[in-house]
């Protein structure tokens, strides 16, 4: 049993309530749905969830990185009752005035050279929106084969685009016709030998090699490169200077730059976007999650001349630009300047950092590296496949009332909305601790 101020677990967990009503639910709804801790959600407020049993735990996922400005956010609230007053809940892709001044802050928010956007519903479907547009470029440019690179072990999303685009082979397997034009590149993970050397030089060797092989002239052949920007499963970024090179490779051949920011946006990294750590300035840029603190809403934005290639009607969406979405879009902007929760998470980054590495320091033989930056963080154990060592300390933690991503890896994720106070982010992060403890020998 815990008692905390900010945790609370008074049943045995799971308790019979929320197992009783997730088992029923299995009978309904295709289990693809399914594998998350076994947790009834209630309600949401901030950084804690409540189930119906009086247990409450400390959030460390924002539910997926969703809740940057908090759960059940007040001024999101309003927006929505607004809305519900009005009343207005669907326009299709007609104008109203809610689209209209989202449209308008979100340009005046981002960084000036990113002049229009395309709103959508879902991550998935900005980056299938991305494809389309750096594939409209290379038709525009004459680009003989029109091939999108993207990078082995990202994430783009669960349609087939996105999927095709994404890195991971063992999800792709109900693909039956591959597009022979997106191809990936080798991704430099940290511990790689060749890229701890000269990481430039990896990507040089390894994009020849590619060339070599499928007969490749960038020039003439490639439309778009598309990164997430930091690998998803372990929070891990790319070296600087394996994206100087890959930002002089694009513009010396006239190749469009995408970067996927639908987890690391909205000031999740200490930056608005998370590219910004790169010192680069992408073509294109996918943004969800965070962008409508729990409401379907998602953009590519980019520069005026590459967003407006697609003809009038080519891009529409039956949920684009839905008024209620751009109403909680443009509070949820209102709500990262007014409470700094950039300048935040830049802050309780470098304390969460910190105590990560003094917790690797603590169990070196179980912990062997944390990644990430501002208020996104991944402890990558030592395990093999049969122990499943990561998967019993998300357990242990959810049990103790913290609730951790799981990744389905040797790593769990750490990722608490925006506005978590200091005091809850130091108790979570000493759950961590207590869980890893258990298992170290």
């Amino acid at each position: 049993m815990i008692k905390s101020k900010y945790r609370t677990i008074k049943t045995s967990i799971p308790n019979k309530k929320s197992l009783s009503l997730i088992n029923d639910l299995k009978k309904f709804e295709a289990r693809g749905m399914h594998g998350q801790v076994p947790i009834l959600w209630n309600k949401a407020k901030d950084f804690q969830v409540f189930d119906y049993s009086g247990n409450k735990w400390i959030d460390f996922s924002s539910t997926i990185l969703v809740a940057n400005v908090g759960h059940s956010n007040k001024k999101v609230i309003s927006e929505i009752k607004k809305l519900l007053k009005k009343p207005l809940l669907h326009t299709y892709s007609y104008v109203s005035k809610e689209r209209y001044e989202y449209l308008k802050k979100l340009i005046k928010f981002t960084p000036a050279y990113l002049q229009k956007a395309f709103l959508l519903s879902s991550g998935s479907e900005a980056t299938e929106a991305a494809l389309k547009i750096m594939r409209y470029y290379g038709k525009y440019f004459k680009k003989r084969r029109n091939i999108i690179l993207s990078f082995e072990g990202n994430w783009h999303g669960r349609s087939l685009g996105a999927e095709m685009m994404g890195g991971k082979k063992n999800l792709k397997n109900w693909i039956t016709s591959h597009d022979k034009n997106i191809i990936h590149m080798p991704f430099p993970y940290p511990w790689n030998k060749d890229v701890k050397k000269d990481s430039a030089k990896f990507f040089k060797k390894n994009i020849k090699k590619i060339f070599k092989r499928k007969k490749i002239i960038p020039k003439k052949d490639i439309s778009g490169v598309i990164l997430e920007t930091f690998q998803g499963w372990g929070s891990i970024f790319y070296p600087q200077n394996f994206i100087n090179e890959l930002k002089s490779f694009c513009k010396k051949n006239n190749i469009l730059i995408s970067f996927d920011e639908i987890q690391s946006g909205f000031g999740r990294t200490g930056k608005l976007f998370g590219y910004m750590h790169y010192k680069i300035k992408p073509d294109l840029i996918c943004c969800g999650k965070g962008a409508g603190s729990g409401f379907p809403l998602s953009f590519v934005l980019g520069k005026k001349k590459i967003m407006d290639l697609p003809a009038e009607g080519e891009m529409s969406s039956t949920h684009s630009a839905n008024p209620m979405a751009c109403a909680v879009g443009k509070a949820t902007i209102n709500e990262i300047e007014e409470k700094k929760l950039i300048y935040k998470s830049k802050k309780y980054g470098k304390l969460l950092h910190n105590k990560l590495e003094e917790i690797k320091k603590q169990y070196p033989k179980l912990v062997k590296y944390v990644y990430g930056k501002g208020l996104v963080a991944s402890i990558i154990f030592n395990e093999s496949k049969k122990k499943k060592i990561a998967n019993k300390i998300c357990d242990e933690c959810f049990a103790r009332g913290l609730i951790v991503i799981k990744t389905g890896r040797e790593a769990l994720k750490i990722a608490p909305p925006l506005t978590i106070s200091k005091e809850a982010l130091e108790e979570g992060i000493s759950v961590i601790g207590e869980a890893i403890k258990k298992y170290y020998n």
